[in-house]
């Protein structure tokens, strides 16, 4: 744990995990140096950099465009907001002599997650067809014998593969920080975050994830439509134990390099779970398994959080029933 006060300019401060992080950062007695395009300023604005970056110790850069992206239409946006905004803060960073980074990733950077065939052990499936999920067949199969796989647990060494306009941009994020560390003997931690989740978390926009949309359903008297067959699995992680992990980061790292960590609780549920807990907790009616399908999806991410456990001394805290509960009655 840090052993100093530290000033940290955090970008996307306002937002539903940034605000959190806000939280945590100043609880500690840090100074927290917001920046926010809601509040006026945003991470493509060198001057407003400029201004915020001098006497900054750390930055912990959550601001970014999410969602999946509707079609390649999206490109331009996700790639000027995320890639280009973190290229000028990068910059700025170096210009100031701030050498901590900090950055948001996200588990979308590995696209499909580890899988295991019987015949031919740890595979790498490609995409998943469009027949097979017409078909309503959701697993990947094995790329040599056509077997459906099944899934297993992924680390940050894993091979990474992006599957949409958000991942693609998640990804770039990370490399653009492990050449900024190389270059300047910075210090830069990827924070992979799984489905985060709890208080804040946007409702009734086309970036929610799937617990908000969920739970908007509910709130509203409608029965959560469940995509696939509500077999897929995830990682859903509270947004205070993000936020703690962020804190965590601050001390982490080896200078001149990126360190990727999953955070994650470690117990993977499925989304089908995740829309029957909801439901339960709201006493809203039953989720409906729809069969429908999206081709920027994946199937199964399940984490490690190993790494985290030893270098940051991270641990989820916030367990699903006591988080649902809590996120279920806001």
């Amino acid at each position: 744990m840090l052993d100093r006060l530290m000033r940290v300019l955090l970008t996307g401060s306002a937002g539903f995990i940034g605000s959190h992080i806000a939280e945590a950062v100043d609880r500690l007695g840090h100074e927290v140096v917001p920046a926010d395009v809601r509040t006026g300023v945003d991470v493509r604005d060198e001057v407003a950099l400029n201004r915020l970056l001098p006497g900054t110790d750390a930055v912990v850069h959550q601001a970014a465009k999410v969602g999946l992206g509707v079609n390649v239409a999206d490109l331009p946006g996700y790639a000027s907001v995320n890639v280009y905004g973190t290229a000028v803060l990068l910059a700025a960073m170096a210009r100031h002599g701030v050498g901590r980074l900090v950055l948001a990733s996200s588990m979308v950077v590995y696209g499909e997650g580890a899988y295991d065939c019987l015949a031919h052990g740890r595979v790498r499936p490609g995409p998943r067809r469009s027949s097979d999920l017409a078909g309503g067949l959701f697993d990947p199969r094995c790329p040599t014998c056509d077997a459906v796989l099944a899934p297993a647990v992924i680390a940050e060494d894993a091979p990474l593969d992006p599957r949409n306009a958000y991942a693609t941009t998640k990804l770039a994020q990370e490399h653009l920080s492990a050449n900024w560390a190389r270059e300047t003997g910075g210090t830069a931690v990827a924070l992979r975050y799984h489905n985060v989740y709890g208080p804040r978390m946007p409702r009734d926009t086309p970036y929610a994830g799937v617990a908000s949309i969920f739970l908007s359903a509910l709130v509203a008297g409608r029965a959560p439509r469940v995509f696939e067959d509500g077999g897929q699995r995830r990682d859903f992680v509270h947004v205070r134990d993000v936020a703690r992990a962020n804190v965590l980061a601050l001390d982490a790292g080896t200078a001149g390099a990126l360190t990727p960590y999953n955070i994650a609780s470690g117990i993977p549920r499925t989304v089908g779970d995740l829309a029957t807990a909801l439901a339960e907790q709201t006493g809203g009616p039953e989720p409906v398994t729809t069969g429908e399908y999206r081709l920027g999806d994946v199937r199964h991410i399940v984490a490690s959080p190993a790494r985290a456990a030893a270098e940051l001394g991270f641990a989820a805290e916030i367990g699903f029933g006591d988080g649902i509960k809590e996120f279920a009655t806001l």
